[in-house]
């Protein structure tokens, strides 16, 4: 059984004296970076500061927030911890160009994502302490549980340990960010690596939306209104999950009518069938052999060009557009 760890477990010491480098200050990093520095740490972010000749938003809203801000490599050379929170298709190149050469004996990198060292797009040198400290959370939420006084759960790994102290940095830096008030999980990067794309692709993201997509086409298809399908299919999904969230299925089952709770045991095992399951195992496999890195890397370096079409093609769906209509029925007037 996982052993979940707590603040007890954490102490906030370790990071006295050091310096902490948040390289990137989008969502998570910036949420990161301000949790840790208003648990007392002191932290320093790397970013661009001009990108395709246009200056940096993220820059901007770092100095905004009152960091010291400055170019990666120089981020990277005056920190002790590392905390690479870039897109995970720039980790590789970044680190390559900017990161590397400051990669001494001593200092710790640190990610929240494992891709790229279990991939190998970062290879770091042996005598530096590798770690992740992961929120299982999204960056907004992240900071509003720190805000309320509490955190969001998260997971620790530590990769390469030389300096024999790599799993008390994680979670100290795990306290500074609130996790460890909720619980902290320690796991390997590959369970973090593979879980997470797994998780993203078969049940969380593709899984959820194309549940959602199919079922609104259905109804509108069979001549029901796009309003009334939108609430049925995608609304009252929040609802249900908020459920869920709260006290688990049968939590969910007792609120929800006799009448849903057997349809789902009588009606959900034939769309989710053996054969959708089959195809999460499929999933599963091709993110552990690499396959799904591979083709993702090709597809970014490339320009992401499926992915950007995809991405507009979306947004054009009858989903998307009744969306819309119905999320403005509920804004402010």
């Amino acid at each position: 059984m996982v052993k979940i760890l707590h603040d007890k477990d954490a102490d906030l010491k370790v990071l006295k004296g050091k310096t902490v480098a948040v390289i990137g200050y989008g969502s998570q990093g910036s949420a990161q970076a301000l949790c840790m520095r208003d648990s007392g740490v002191n932290v320093i972010i790397g970013e661009t500061k001009m990108l395709n000749k246009v200056p940096n938003k993220s820059w901007q809203r770092a100095v905004a927030d009152k960091f010291k801000v400055m170019p990666i490599s120089e981020a990277a050379e005056k920190a002790d911890i590392v905390q690479i929170l870039l897109p995970d298709e720039w980790h590789g190149p970044v680190y390559a160009n900017e990161i590397k050469k400051h990669m001494k004996k001593g200092k710790t990198l640190c990610c929240s994502h494992g891709f790229n060292i279990v991939f190998k797009q970062i290879v770091p040198p042996k005598d530096v302490d590798v770690i992740m400290v992961a929120p299982k959370s999204p960056a907004t939420e992240e900071r509003k549980a720190y805000l309320a006084g509490f955190g969001v759960p998260g997971l620790i790994a530590v990769r390469q340990n030389p300096s024999r102290n790599a799993k008390k940095v994680a979670l100290a830096m795990a306290k500074a960010m609130g996790f460890t008030k909720a619980g902290c999980l320690e796991c390997t990067f590959e369970q973090e690596t593979y879980e997470d794309l797994f998780g993203e692709q078969t049940v969380l993201c593709g899984g959820l939306v194309e549940l959602m997509k199919a079922g609104f086409e259905v109804l509108i298809e069979a001549g029901y209104p796009p309003e009334m399908a939108y609430f049925e299919c995608v609304h009252e999904m929040k609802l249900i999950v908020d459920l869920i969230y709260e006290g688990g299925i049968q939590k969910m089952n007792a609120i929800i009518s006799n009448t849903a709770e057997w349809g789902e045991y009588a009606v959900g095992p034939k769309i989710i069938t053996p054969a959708v399951k089959a195809s999460m195992k499929k999933a599963l496999k091709e993110v552990e052999n690499g396959e799904f890195a591979k083709k993702w890397l090709k597809e970014s370096r490339g320009g992401a060009k499926t992915l950007l079409a995809k991405r507009l093609a979306l947004g054009k769906h009858p989903i998307e557009v009744t969306g819309r209509k119905i999320r403005a029925m509920f804004e402010n007037k």
